[in-house]
């Protein structure tokens, strides 16, 4: 970020390849719709292209782009939207998410079923957390953010992240492994 405020472009392009799926999957999950995950996206590169003369280093660039991508989901939700979106078609470059939760065994074609189906479960759970929960889940999987880079983003204090992804992490895999669970996704 400081070669791309400095005027190098190149360094943006950089940023930019680095950290687009992650950054757009976050708001997908967030809010459910697209066009909507699309223009919060955009709206986020936008911002930071804005802001590039006033940056200043005070934490990795990873905490900075969350922290424009929370400031603007708050925005968002402010103005009166709700809901918490979800993407059942990630990145296949990517070891799915349910693959990150639950102890799930390796992909063989006789558990690519299974796999789907705790996939989709796992999909319809994020959407059932609180939002405080949801959103320190998303940071940490899709971000990749430390728990003290999760606490600057949302801007609370690193216990509260903690605990709000030990509730979240928590409920997630109670819900994937109760079997009436996974039997109601088996008769849908």
């Amino acid at each position: 970020m400081l070669q791309y405020q400095a005027g190098a472009a190149r360094a943006f392009e950089i940023l930019y390849a680095r950290h687009k799926s992650g950054l757009y999957r976050y708001f997908l999950r967030q809010c459910r719709v697209a066009a909507v995950a699309e223009e919060l996206y955009q709206d986020v590169w936008t911002n930071l292209i804005r802001a590039r003369s006033r940056y200043q280093p005070s934490a990795k660039f990873t905490t900075y782009l969350y922290r424009l991508a929370h400031n603007r989901l708050v925005d968002y939700y402010r103005r009166g939207r709700t809901g918490v979106p979800l993407s059942y078609d990630d990145d296949p470059n990517e070891v799915p998410l349910v693959e990150r939760v639950a102890d799930v065994p390796e992909r063989e074609p006789e558990n690519e079923l299974e796999q789907r189906r705790r996939a989709k479960r796992l999909q319809e759970l994020l959407g059932t957390l609180p939002e405080a929960q949801r959103e320190a889940f998303l940071l940490r999987e899709e971000g990749g953010l430390s728990l003290a880079e999760m606490a600057a983003t949302m801007g609370v204090n690193m216990e509260t992240a903690k605990s709000r992804l030990r509730y979240a992490v928590a409920k997630l895999r109670a819900q994937l492994e109760d079997p009436r669970s996974m039997r109601r996704d088996k008769e849908d």
